[in-house]
């Protein structure tokens, strides 16, 4: 007698069993893929750029100067300092190009909050540009932002978001959409894509919030929230701090550290920075030093004036505590090998007079304290602190509190800029030099640890940097939009050593003023005034006009500012004062 045909019919049984040694084969595949995915993307540094608002090139101790900086300069100690890398000489422009690997004109940010109706002057980043954060998440990384974003004239509560932070590739962000304000409650404050108050915030709630530390408290706790949700991939980090940018807030511990220090002027101080420039091999001592701009002897108040460095000085000294607070959590975690770190600021010392003059006379009428989920738009005065009370300007308002709102002006932004001419706003070395620091102990041979690296950098060179040390690609098309290419070069071959490869001068234009850095020749202008030749080599603080001599050098140098304007979407020259679109 058979078996029953469902008993001796074994094909559907060897179906079965293959099937399932199949899927075996898969999971197990797709298992080694993913470890090999995710040991790729741990060998893929992190990288961290850490950028300071209205600092000047020797604002930091590992620059020359007297305040307190020990966590950035053993960034500097334990890296690579870059003496001739150059901003854009202003804020909103200097974002746009570091974030983007463009001229700022490119992404639509040639000036500042007002769209001019013209291509590169309107005031929103544009769609023919890329941020980091969108090229390096495709590459697998996680993207985070704290700080001034200022890329968007749209800024309101009900405005167009399409341009903020989680819009333009940031996973998560915590800061400001505008460009400066209270530091004790900063006007346009979000997080992700929500507008707070530092009362209303659920998420940090500190015993005293001041703006600098709440920066440095929120990278802190995206760097421990990557650790548990992205632990296999690397991440991106856009440290954007509002320190040193008027009004001069400081919380008074930090203060108390420089009390006394800048009694005797402006002279001293500017004076024991050079010294210290050329004793670090930082500037050349043969280069001639422009005079000091301010006399302190006709300073009429000069415990008002003294106290408006002390807390400038304070201001920088929290923001170092705070990047102290932000390598403890990569030390603890055991990144900081591998994670890329990038100092610089956006400007030179800034000598806007902001509330230092006289306010106007007028009564003021009583005020009621803000509600906790009442937003702070005003972002200069006349305006209030939360708790009620009318902000107060003019001399002899002693800078520091909440209800103070004080510029440290032109003076102490010519120490700041030691030893160079001009200011934020101008194209001058003093308006354009950012010392850069890079920290990288994985990437960085140790031969070169310490190192000086003379070579002459931008802010473009930001992005390719990163793309090149992520292995990321640089898009051509993004969001059904072309994507200009990248402007800048890879700041990598610096870490060994080798010549930066770039092929191009590097362009300047601001507000009319222009210039362009070919080698060691330096030509520039300001607005409505005849070119300036300078060797950079031999006089870097641009104290000797060689334009007369060398006339052949300055007609070609300018023929290639103009066809750089022409293509990077700078003319009309002055487009950035026309009349605003819609007006």
């Amino acid at each position: 007698m058979g078996l029953p045909a469902t008993v001796g019919d074994t094909s559907g049984l060897r179906k079965e069993t293959q099937m399932k040694r199949f899927i075996k084969r898969i999971i197990v595949i797709s298992s080694l893929a993913l470890a090999v995915a995710t040991v790729r993307a741990a060998d893929k540094p992190n990288i961290l750029i850490i950028l300071a608002d209205d600092l000047g090139f020797s604002d930091i101790g590992c620059f020359g100067s007297e305040i307190k900086t020990p966590n950035i300069d053993s960034l500097a100690k334990n890296g690579i300092r870059y003496t001739q890398f150059y901003n854009t000489a202003r804020c909103c422009p200097s974002r746009a190009s570091l974030l983007t690997g463009l001229y700022p004109h490119q992404t639509g940010l040639g000036h500042m909050m007002v769209d001019r109706g013209i291509e590169g002057y309107r005031s929103n980043l544009n769609r023919n540009c890329a941020t980091i954060a969108e090229v390096l998440r495709p590459a697998g990384y996680r993207t985070y932002m704290c700080g001034k974003w200022h890329v968007t004239k749209f800024d309101g509560p009900k405005d167009d978001q399409s341009n903020w932070p989680v819009q333009r590739g940031f996973d998560k962000f915590y800061g400001t959409l505008r460009g400066y304000g209270s530091f004790y409650d900063p006007s346009a404050l979000c997080r992700q894509n929500t507008f707070i108050t530092p009362v209303n915030d659920p998420e940090y709630k500190p015993k005293e919030y001041y703006y600098t530390d709440a920066l440095s408290d929120n990278a802190v706790q995206y760097l421990h929230q990557h650790q548990t949700e992205s632990p296999g991939k690397p991440f991106f980090m856009y440290l954007a701090y509002t320190a040193a940018h008027w009004p001069m807030h400081a919380l008074e511990k930090d203060i108390e550290r420089y009390k006394g220090k800048f009694d005797t002027g402006y002279d001293p101080v500017r004076k024991a920075r050079a010294e210290r420039l050329k004793q670090l091999g930082l500037i050349d001592p043969k280069w001639e030093i422009p005079a000091t701009a301010g006399d302190w002897d006709s300073v009429k108040k000069k415990k008002w004036e003294a106290r408006c460095k002390e807390v400038f000085d304070a201001m920088i000294d929290n923001m170092d505590q705070g990047i102290g607070r932000v390598i403890a959590e990569l030390e603890q975690q055991k990144q900081l090998e591998n994670t890329l770190i990038f100092f610089l600021q956006d400007n030179g010392g800034c000598a806007e007079d902001m509330g230092r003059k006289a306010p106007p006379a007028g009564s003021e009428p009583r005020l009621r304290p803000m509600k906790p989920d009442e937003l702070q738009m005003q972002t200069k005065p006349p305006m209030q602190t939360r708790d009620g009370r009318w902000v107060r300007t003019g001399p002899g308002v002693m800078p520091g509190p909440a209800d103070t709102y004080i510029a440290y002006g032109r003076a102490w932004a010519n120490v700041s800029n030691t030893p160079f001419r001009e200011y934020k706003h101008w194209v001058h070395e003093g308006g354009i030099s950012t010392p850069l620091i890079a920290h990288w102990p994985k990437g960085i041979p140790a031969k070169r640890t310490g190192a000086i690296e003379k070579s002459p950098g931008h802010v473009i060179d930001l992005m390719a940097t990163c793309v090149d040390v992520a292995g990321a690609t640089y898009p051509k098309e993004l969001h059904g939009e072309k994507i200009k290419p990248m402007e800048g070069v890879s700041l990598r071959t610096t870490f060994n050593g080798d010549v930066l490869a770039r092929k191009n001068p590097i362009f300047w234009e601001h507000e009319s003023n222009r210039a362009v850095r070919d080698g060691n020749w330096k030509l520039v202008a300001k607005a409505d005034e005849s070119w300036e030749l300078y060797d950079m080599e031999a006089d870097r603080t641009e104290m000797h006009n060689l334009a007369s001599k060398n006339p052949k050098k300055v007609q070609e140098m300018s023929a290639s500012w103009d066809a750089w304007a022409a293509r990077a979407n700078v003319l009309p020259l002055g487009g950035w004062k026309g009349k605003a679109a819609g007006e």
